[in-house]
């Protein structure tokens, strides 16, 4: 005799089924497109293109790109209500924080009391 799903649960240790319950809410927490990041922010495409001040269909454009510039990125995860942070593991190690990298750097303004060199 077959049995339901419900059964099948119901027959597990409990911290199996908390597992299994929890599942659903890292799959929500983790994205795997610009597009669904912006569905998750509750934003259109419209409303990204006003705040990067491009097109629509540039903003369908940079989200089926796989490879983009940080600043691409930042900006956009910006548009989007968010703030990009970048993070290096490595083995054995605290992960660590990546800053200053997709910056876009401030113009900076001609220094005009240098010293002569008499």
């Amino acid at each position: 005799m077959a049995r339901t799903l419900n059964e099948v649960l119901a027959g597990l240790p409990k911290a199996r089924k908390d597992r299994i319950a929890a599942r659903p809410r890292v799959l929500r927490d983790e994205v795997e497109s610009l597009k669904a990041l912006r569905k998750a922010a509750g934003k259109a495409q419209g409303d990204v293109a006003l705040s990067l001040q491009i097109s629509q269909p540039s903003v369908s454009k940079i989200e089926k790109q796989s490879d983009m510039y940080l600043s691409t990125l930042r900006n956009y995860v910006e548009a989007v209500g968010g703030d990009l942070e970048l993070m290096v593991r490595f083995p054995k190690q605290k992960p660590l924080h990546l800053s200053g990298l997709g910056e876009i750097p401030e113009k900076h303004e001609p220094v005009s009391h240098r010293r002569k060199r008499v």
